[in-house]
């Protein structure tokens, strides 16, 4: 009812995605170019891998403690903090002058994108009814393919190797996008209504906000810290909703990483990167707009099983000394079945997790999103160490093809909930009752 009484007016959804695509786009634009910076100043494939692994360090340990909060408070609040420290920790590494300075500035970044993240994500569970979940999950991650669509291009043009400039310019690159997440601070009004406190009349012009906003509010104080963590663990469908989106996101995070690495061994210059990148990005963003028709067409297992068989294959391919042209289409592909990974591994999570702790248990799974992210480059890093830039990409093929198998018990609970399976069972009771012959004649066409 009360995600149902905002559904008219969706422009709070339309603000979130904007301020997302910001943001996004500063830590796109930030990914790579803290890459070619690391390379400018002295680093290696395994120095690389540890650097955007320590991205994801800080967040490892702070994703479930934010969680708590949003649970019982709001989330706008972190919406803004999420975006300083993505400009700070963007701003501070184009000034740093060693890798430990860089993989501690980049840390700062990771950070604040898990509090942006985590804000967003409970804002679009918590204004949302089930039927509305996956069209405003896949339509908010919208925001998220359009920053990364922007962002490579931006840092490749401005990250240049001619000359011995890459230093130079992608200290650049990093200040610029500093600025770009102060952006996302002034599309933050009127996202989330304001808290009215229980027991407080709300005119009829409010009255939606009000539903929508203090139910949460009501049971977050009337059972504080009741659902523990390993409750919502052992529920069904979280476990494997957070490690299919782990899958997706480390595919996502060692290809942006690590595409700059392999241009460099193969002579691709930083704009063609930006572009390949972009590419993958815009393919994730036409896979959204089509997420609702895809799923009633062939359900969310196939889709999910799928997208994740093929993505794997793909990953596997982009070892290959191919073309850049088979490059670029390799990674349309990509991007096409990396999109469907994260808004369904979303609402696999916030349709499996008690309703009292929907943010915790978002929370959980960019946890273990962020585990990923720390120990997947840590590995690439290792394993393009002693077998070539390539072998990263043939281990995220590997985990793609796991997590294809785990998609297959990630979804058998969502086609319950959904609206074409209970409406059969309701049709034949409703004329066992009262024999009316207009309900007859409604049962025989």
């Amino acid at each position: 009812m009360a995600a149902r009484a905002g559904a008219g007016d969706r422009r709070w959804l339309l603000r979130l995605v904007i301020a997302f695509a910001f943001s996004q786009a500063a830590v796109s634009m930030a990914r790579p170019a803290v890459s070619y910076r690391a390379l400018a100043l002295g680093a290696d494939e395994r120095a690389v891998g540890v650097i955007a692994g320590v991205y994801a360090l800080l967040p490892l340990f702070a994703a479930v403690p934010l969680g708590r909060r949003t649970d019982r408070g709001r989330c706008v609040p972190l919406l803004a903090v999420g975006a300083v420290l993505i400009g700070v920790g963007c701003g501070l590494s184009g000034t740093a002058g060693s890798l430990a300075a860089l993989a501690a500035w980049s840390g700062v970044m990771g950070l604040g994108h898990l509090c942006f993240v985590i804000g967003a994500q409970s804002i679009v569970a918590r204004r949302s009814s089930p039927a509305e979940q996956d069209r405003n999950f896949g339509h908010f991650t919208i925001g998220a393919s359009l920053g990364q669509l922007v962002g490579p291009v931006a840092a490749g043009l401005l990250v240049s190797g001619h000359d011995g400039a890459m230093g130079r310019t992608s200290a650049l690159a990093l200040v610029v996008s500093a600025g770009v997440a102060a952006v996302s601070l002034t599309c933050l009004r009127r996202i989330e209504a304001p808290v009215i406190p229980a027991g407080t009349t709300a005119g009829p012009g409010k009255k939606p906000k009000r539903r929508g906003k203090t139910e949460p509010a009501k049971k977050s104080k009337s059972k504080p810290g009741k659902v523990s963590v390993w409750r919502i663990l052992r529920t069904r469908g979280v476990p494997s909703g957070i490690l299919v989106s782990l899958a997706v996101l480390s595919a996502t995070d060692i290809l942006t990483a690590y595409l700059p690495v392999v241009g460099e061994e193969r002579g691709i210059s930083p704009t063609v990167i930006g572009v390949l990148l972009s590419l993958r990005a815009a393919a994730a963003i036409a896979c959204r707009l089509v997420m609702t028709p895809m799923i009633q067409r062939m359900g969310r297992t196939v889709l999910l099983t799928g997208s994740c068989l093929l993505g794997g294959l793909l990953c596997a391919g982009i070892a290959l000394p191919v073309p850049v042209w088979g490059l670029a289409l390799m990674l349309v592909a990509l991007g096409f079945c990396l999109g469907v990974g994260q808004p369904l591994s979303m609402t696999t999570v916030v349709r499996a997790a008690p309703e009292e702790a929907r943010s915790t248990a978002l929370a959980l799974r960019l946890t273990g999103n962020r585990l990923g992210q720390v120990a997947a480059p840590a590995s690439a890093g290792l394993v393009a160490g002693v077998a070539g830039t390539g072998a990263p990409f043939m281990m995220l093929g590997v985990l793609l093809l796991g997590a294809a198998g785990l998609g297959v018990r990630s979804t058998p609970r969502d086609p319950a909930p959904a609206p074409a399976t209970p409406a059969p069972a309701k049709a034949p009771e409703v004329p066992q009752e009262p024999a009316v012959p207009a309900e007859e004649s409604g049962d025989r066409r």
